[in-house]
């Protein structure tokens, strides 16, 4: 069963085939095998497929020909709750993000974190992430503490940035990655595959609200054998 948090199926789907589209796996005026073959090597029904190609094609991604089939819009720009999200698989391939929320409390502000915000303290968010169903990365994400007194696991998304946009108001506009190596925390699960204090890529980040104010930090360690950290230039 789904958690909560998870987004429906043919939005997966639908974030999924986006993420091919700003990665260039599909290009502009390609078109998309027939529906139900496409549906059967995702493993979907054809409904759920009609329904994400849908959604594309509201979002100016996907045209949808009567009698002819459907045909990729690439636009330079496409909204995604997955716009900042930068892990790919490193076989190949965007992948489908997941998120297993692991814990969320309310603390003062770690002293190792970029400055953000102007609380004291913070909601700190541990996830394990999933690419294509595999375990790729743990993240501790920390929101300021003045845009909401509490969160729960039982209040978030798959992506944070869908949270924070529907839920708070707060819209993430631009971030800014430091890119380099740490060490597993201590409280990575068994699941990740990777032990506490093994050496792994990390990613320290700031995200800026549409007011310009940096509203969250975060740190991520992931798997360079299942992950590839991409940032594309446009």
């Amino acid at each position: 069963m789904a958690h909560p948090g998870a987004l429906p199926l043919y939005q997966q789907v639908s974030e999924l085939l986006s993420r091919d589209i700003a990665a260039g796996r599909l290009s502009d005026g390609e078109k998309l095998k027939p529906e139900r073959s496409m549906a059967q090597e995702l493993g979907i029904a054809v409904g759920t497929l009609r329904a994400a190609l849908a959604e594309m094609e509201a979002r100016g991604l996907l045209t949808r020909v009567q009698g002819s089939g459907n045909y990729i819009r690439a636009q330079p720009d496409a909204a995604s709750v997955y716009a900042f999200f930068r892990l790919e698989l490193a076989e190949g391939g965007g992948g489908l993000p997941t998120a297993e929320v692991l814990s969320v409390e309310r603390l003062a502000k770690d002293a190792d974190l970029p400055p953000f915000g102007p609380h004291a303290e913070g909601h700190r968010i541990r996830r394990l992430r999933r690419l294509a169903g595999q375990p790729a990365a743990v993240e501790e994400i920390w929101l300021d503490a003045s845009h909401v007194p509490r969160v729960s696991a039982s209040d978030l998304s798959e992506s944070l940035y869908l949270f924070y946009r529907t839920r708070l108001n707060l819209w993430i506009v631009r971030a800014e990655d430091r890119v380099g190596q740490g060490c597993v925390p201590d409280w990575a699960p068994e699941a990740f595959g990777q032990p506490p204090g093994a050496t792994v890529p990390q990613v320290v980040r700031v995200s800026h609200a549409q007011d310009g104010a940096a509203v969250e930090a975060s740190r991520t360690w992931f798997d360079p054998r299942i992950a590839t950290y991409v940032a594309r230039l446009k």
